[in-house]
Parts: structure tokens; sequence; C-alpha cells
């Protein structure tokens, strides 16, 4: 009886422990928070695919390094921002918000309203036509609830979206394909530079009206280095310099957005907004390229002309054939091996990439809240 007693006790621990991880299921098999991305052509997936425009990325060479090898409609050689944040919240990639595969339980997973070429301003982006400007997205958010409410109902659905992480990416465009787009633009007529970047930060703030839509956890990014880009060094620079005056609007437009988004937290009375420091985390390794393993950080992979920096890339360009030593891939977007470096610093970086707390803090409290 004794030796039954003990050949037991290795078996009730074994049950206690299962009963254990049976009540710590639901926590550890839940679902990935659902995620929403707003913006521009560095956090579009595939919308644009849809849409009568030349701000397209659904042809070869474009996804080369993606998975299925194919073009998606992602402005990259492989995977983007939003995917890569993904893969940190265990999920899917949402599906761009125009995909007829966005029903039933897909919903649940998010949805992606960014659109190549769009800006703050409803006039930033003409020449692409057909784009899914601001007003439009946030349009779309408000339609994506009514479906995730039909399919999953009121109580879920609401807890759904303010569970859901968000990020927005806007403002490159204005300053690219608005202000600078060409010499005495209307914009750059209208306005001078620092008045510009006043009347777009209290435009974007009027964007933000995300809290009011059910959204409580939003990363608000900052524009990264401008002057910088392929394009930029193929018309303004004869040495490489990054082109002074579209930094200079990028040093004023990002402090702005860092004291705009504090507003808005104080309005709320909580951090819902977290600015991402962007400038910061592609200046990194465009000022010390060894230490990231690249080789080339003013070209881009795919392209023509000066710093492979003209026009668009496609099936004619030129292809560098190595993508982990560029840090961009065409004449504005990063390689994702960049990406992945940037989306390293908002994961893990000090409160000098992101403010008031890194993304793997965001996680991990927002976890705490929910509880088992």
């Amino acid at each position: 009886r004794e030796q039954m007693g003990a050949a037991l006790v290795p078996l009730l621990v074994s049950v206690v422990l299962m009963v254990v991880a049976a009540a710590r299921a639901p926590a550890a098999s839940a679902a990935p928070r659902a995620f929403f991305v707003f913006g521009d052509s560095l956090v579009d997936n595939g919308n644009n695919n849809y849409l009568l425009t030349t701000a397209r990325a659904d042809a070869p060479p474009y996804g080369i390094d993606f998975p299925s090898h194919r073009a998606t409609g992602r402005f990259s050689n492989g995977l983007n921002i939003p995917d890569i944040i993904s893969e940190h919240l265990g999920a899917e990639p949402a599906l761009p918000y125009l995909s007829p595969e966005l029903r039933g339980a897909k919903l649940l997973v998010g949805a992606n309203f960014a659109s190549a070429g769009v800006g703050i301003l409803n006039d930033t982006g003409v020449q692409f036509v057909n784009i899914i400007r601001m007003g439009d997205q946030l349009r779309y958010f408000g339609e994506y609830q009514r479906k995730l409410r039909a399919f999953a109902g009121e109580e879920q659905a609401a807890r759904l979206v303010s569970g859901a992480l968000v990020l927005v990416t806007l403002g490159g465009n204005d300053f690219v394909n608005n202000y600078y787009l060409v010499p005495m633009s209307m914009r750059s007529r209208q306005y001078a530079l620092p008045d510009y970047v006043r009347f777009i930060v209290s435009e974007y703030r009027k964007i933000l009206r995300l809290y009011e839509l059910g959204a409580r956890r939003v990363i608000v990014t900052g524009t990264g280095p401008l002057g910088c880009v392929p394009a930029e060094l193929a018309q303004h620079s004869s040495n490489g310099e990054c082109a002074a005056e579209l930094n200079r609007a990028v040093d004023l437009f990002n402090p702005q957005v860092v004291d705009m988004v504090r507003g808005l937290n104080r309005d709320a009375g909580a951090d819902v907004f977290v600015s991402a420091n962007a400038y910061r985390a592609n200046f990194d390794y465009l000022a010390n390229p060894q230490s990231y393993g690249f080789t080339n950080v003013k070209a881009a992979c795919c392209g023509q002309g000066p710093y492979n920096g003209i026009g668009l890339c496609t099936a004619a360009s030129n292809v560098c054939a190595d993508r982990e030593v560029f840090a961009f891939w065409d004449a504005f977007h990063p390689t994702e091996r960049a990406n992945r470096i940037i989306v390293g610093q908002f994961m893990h970086g000090s409160t000098d990439y992101m403010h008031p707390m890194n993304l793997s803090t965001i996680l991990a409290m927002d976890q705490l809240q929910e509880g088992p």
C-alpha cells in the first residue's frame, strides 16, 4: 500500500499541475490582440492594389523576399513595419481593409486601412488620384466596427477595439508630395515652412480622434530623415550629403507631433497615445551603417539613376543582389532588414525612441491589466 501511495504522489502532482495549467490556459491561449493600421506607403499592405492609382507596389520586384516571393502591395522587398509588429503580437498580419478576404473570423485580427500616397492634408498626393485619404480611412474604421459587431456581437466588438494596438504613420508625404513636390508649390507659396508645419500638426490632431472611435493604445510616428532617402539624394545631393531643407522640415515637425501627442494624453487623462521617434530609429543605422551590417545606406536596392533614386522600382530597374546590406529598398522605403531594426527600437528602445514607454512595456502592462 505504501508503494502504491508513493506511486500516487507523482500522479497527484501531475494532476494538480494539469489543473493549474488548465486554469491558466485561457490567458495563455487567448487570441492575440487586434491590430489596426492607418497611414501611408510605409505601412500600406495592399489597399492600393484595389484602386485605380499609380501608387502601387503589386508588381515584381516588390515582394522578392516576401514569404510567397510575390508582390503584395507592400512597398518593400519583404515584410513592412506592421507585419513585423504583428510578429511581436504573435498574430498574422491584419488584412488590407479593401481585401475581399477580410470577413468572418479574419475581422478579429484587425484591419489595415493605410494607403500609399496619402498625407495629413487632403491635397497631399493628388497626383496619385485614387487613394484612401485620412477621412476615408477613419470612415472605413467605423464601417469595419459595424461588420465586427454583426459578426462578434456588441460586447466582444467593443472589447476587441479597446484592447487593440493602433499604429498611425503620416507626415512624410505632406512634405515630399506636397510642400516640396515642385518648386513654388501652392502650399509653399501659401505658408512659410514653420507656419506650414504648425498647420499640418493641427490637422494631424484632428485625424487622431481615434480615442472617440474606441481606440485605447495608439502609436503615432513622426517622420524619418526625409532628406536622406535616395529620391532626395538623387535630386538635391552632389556629394551624398542629406538634403538639408527636407531634414529642416522634419526637425520642425517631429517635436511638434510629440507635443501634440502629450496634449491628447492630457485631454484623455491617460497614456492612450505613444510617440514613436522614427527619425532616431532610422538615423541610427544611416549614421553608423557598419554597426548594423549595412554596406550601402545611400542608394536604393531597386531603381535607376543616381543613388537608384529616380523614378519607380519596376521589373526594368537595377536590383541589388543582397538586400540584407542595403538600408533602402526603393527611392523612399526601407528594406525589410531596416524595418526590423526600426521595429526593434520601438519594441525595446529607451524613451528616446518611444515616449512615454516602449512597445514591449506596453504589451506587458496591458497583459497584466487584462489579468488571467
